[in-house]
Parts: C-alpha cells; structure tokens; sequence
C-alpha cells in the first residue's frame, strides 16, 4: 500500500517539475527566437537597401543599436525584447522613410499561445517552410513576411553553434553520474531515421549538463564506441554510474572505454518491456508487482519481489520473467549508490522528458529536412531546456561517490558501521 501511494506521489512531483520546464522552455525559446528572427529582418533590410548613400558615400540605413527594451506577453508568460534598431536617412517624395518590422510592430505588446507552438518551433524550425508557418502563431500575421533566405541563414548559424560546442573541451569537467539515450527522429528527405545519441550528465554540485549529442546508426556499439572515445579524447573522465536502456549498444561500448564505470539499467524501459509481454488484462496488477520492486527500500525486499513475480508468471508468461531477469544485476546497481539519489538514477527521466513533445511529434509529422538539421535541433532544444534543469537532490553526496566511498543499501558503509558501533557501546554501558 505504500508502494502505491510513493508512486503517485513521485509521479506528481514530476509532472508539476515537467510543467514548470515547458513554461520556462517556452518564454526563453520564444525570446531567443524572436531575437533572432528581429536581427535577420534588420540585416535583410540594411542589405536591401544598401546601395543606398549620401553625397559623400556614406550609407543612409545603417544599424542604430538595441531599442529600449519592451515586455512581450506571450502564451507561457511574459519575456523581455531589446530590439534591434536602423536609421533610416532616405528621403522618397519628399517624406522621411522608416525601419517598421514586420515581425515585432511598434505597439505589439501581446501575441498568441507559445505553449502550442512550441513543438513546431523546434521541431518543424529546422524546415524553411514550416518555420514560417510556426512564426505567423507566435507573432501573429504579420510575421509571414520572414523570407525563406532569412530563416535558411538562421539555421545555419544554429547549426554553426552545434559544430563549435560539440569540440569543445572537457578537461574541466568531472561528470559522476550519466545517462545516455537514442533519441529517434524522421528525416524528411532519407529513408533511415535519426538516432541521436544523448549523454546527459551531472557535475560535482549537482548541475546537470548536456555532454553530447551525435548522429547513431541504429544506436550500435560502433556508433557508441566513436562518442565515447571522443569524450575520452577531449579530456572527459570515466564517470561513477551509467544509466540507460538494455538494449542500446552502449553498454558494450563503456566497458572497452571506461570499464571501471558502473552500470544501471532503467527501471522504465524495463518495465515497459515486461508488460509488452503480458496480456492487457494482467498489465495493471503486473505494473504495481513491477513499480514495488523498483521503490523497493533494499536489495534484499527488491530481490524478493522478483521471486515472487517469476514464481507468478513465469508458467505462462516465460518471455515476461525473462525480460525483467535478464542482467538483473545492473538493474538493482543503484542500491550501492546514496537513496537520495535512487529517484534521479533508476531511469533516464531527464533524457526521456526533454524529449517527450518533440518525439510525439515525429510520429506526425515529416520531420526535420536532414541529419544535420535534425541533430541542429535536438542541440537547441536541450541546450534551452538546461537551463531550467534543477540540481538533482542531496549533491553534496556526490563528492563521497567521486571518493570511492562504499554505499550498501543507500547508506554509506562507514556511517552504517559507526552507528552500529554507537549502539553497541550504549548496551555495553
């Protein structure tokens, strides 16, 4: 009974957290975009206009600084706009001309629903076409006057900000824990779809940080093996605990790379596969059997649910018990980690959630136009959602884990030991 109400309980917590990361994701998405689209519609015009000159061969449109800046109301909140400016200094039947963009008015101070759009701008925003029809929902109407030239150069300096980060060293980072992921996505324009293989991690006081993001074949270990000996190449150290999905090739992967790196399995995918392999009808009772191994307060009571559950299904539903046993041991590796950390390391939750929206829409949609453009976009999208990311709990725990020190049940072995020497001295008195 317990066990049921600590799951709602946690599955609360993550949707109010979730929640909170999509506005957050929203108004910073929105602002940057709109930034971006204002400067591209600025130098459009300038270019434009720029065998335009005085008698003396200066140029009348030139760059005028930022604006005062401006609060925008949109659908996820409020965010603040320094626009950019252009002075103007033509003259044309005898009237002053003037810079008026057509994607901010002067007097707009309101626009439509970011929440609902914001799939389309990270998702469709790669694809010319579909960026400017995501504008016109953010900005209203008068948006559509985004050439598709402005929106293609756009693009290419996201894609030149994915090329720079994803070289940049590691020399300075530590990264106790990891979780890893194949994020797949349709490529509008080939027939193989998008792995993009995500390495999440998280630093010595808990922040956590996107590592990589790199173009997969079929996630296989090859693929894996060139991502890992490239973090290993830019100064990276072998992290304390990986978690991610049985079935990626990373595993085979970490152990040519980092051997000495702990393995945890997710506790969701492997749930999902087991109740893959059962009967509509025994999924909900399977389910809460399966969710009282993995809130499961030891080892021992964890391993004995597992017992249990085999004994139960294991007559007829063999390929169900042999799912969750297989390489049982790397999923309960967590025991041997801090409890206040069980909660970040029996999934790949922060992988999963970020990506949860853009996935559903790949199921709809056509998807990005290339790889590239795909793998540009997954780079934006996490690198905006990061900054929303709150530190994961107890991490002043996380420099005992980098020390090597020994963890059994969620407690570390030397304060188990000093207690139990406390209370056999409290007897002995």
């Amino acid at each position: 009974m317990m066990t049921i109400v600590r799951t709602k309980a946690d599955a609360q917590e993550s949707e109010q957290v979730v929640a909170t990361a999509l506005d957050e994701l929203a108004r910073e998405g929105a602002r940057r975009m709109i930034l971006a689209a204002l400067e591209i519609e600025v130098e459009e015009y300038r270019q434009q206009h720029r065998d335009a000159r005085d008698p003396r061969g200066h140029a009348l449109v030139v760059r005028n600084g930022p604006a005062r800046p401006r609060r925008l109301t949109v659908g996820a909140g409020t965010v603040t706009i320094a626009a950019p400016r252009v002075n103007d200094q033509r003259v044309l039947h005898g009237a002053r001309q003037k810079f008026t963009s057509a994607i901010l008015p002067p007097y707009v101070r309101r626009s439509g629903n970011v929440s609902a759009v914001l799939p389309l701008l990270y998702l469709h925003g790669l694809s010319t076409g579909d960026f400017r029809e995501a504008l016109p929902v953010l900005l209203g109407k008068d948006a559509a006057g985004l050439s598709p030239a402005a929106i293609t150069r756009l693009t290419a300096t996201w894609r030149t900000e994915y090329d720079q980060w994803r070289r940049r060293s590691l020399a300075d980072r530590d990264f106790i824990y990891v979780w890893v992921d194949g994020v797949h996505f349709n490529i509008r324009l080939e027939d193989d779809r998008l792995a993009a293989l995500v390495v999440v991690g998280v630093r010595p006081d808990g922040t956590k940080e996107v590592i990589a993001i790199e173009d997969g074949y079929r996630e296989s270990t090859e693929s894996w093996l060139a991502v890992l000996r490239d973090l290993k190449t830019r100064g990276m150290p072998a992290p304390a605990l990986a978690i991610g999905d049985g079935a990626l090739g990373f595993w085979a992967a970490i152990r040519e790379v980092w051997p000495e790196t702990r393995e945890q399995r997710c506790w969701v995918h492997r749930i999902a596969n087991v109740l893959d392999k059962l009967p509509t009808r025994l999924q909900s009772q399977a389910k809460r059997a399966l969710h009282e191994m993995m809130y499961a307060e030891s080892r021992a009571t964890c391993e004995t649910a597992l017992h249990r559950f085999a004994q139960d299904y294991d007559a007829k539903y063999p390929k169900a018990v042999k799912s969750l046993v297989t390489d049982v041991a790397r999923l309960l590796t967590h025991f041997d980690f801090p409890a206040a950390h069980w909660k970040h390391l029996r999934s790949t939750n922060p992988i999963e959630s970020t990506f949860a929206t853009v996935k559903h829409r790949t199921r709809v949609t056509k998807g990005a136009g290339s790889r590239t453009a795909g793998l540009a976009m997954a780079f934006k999208l996490l690198e905006t959602a990061q900054r929303t990311w709150r530190r994961i709990d107890a991490h002043d725990l996380l420099p005992l884990v980098r020390a090597g020190v020994v963890f059994k049940d969620g407690q570390s072995v030397e304060r188990t030991e000093q207690r139990s020497e406390k209370n056999t001295g409290r007897v002995a008195a």
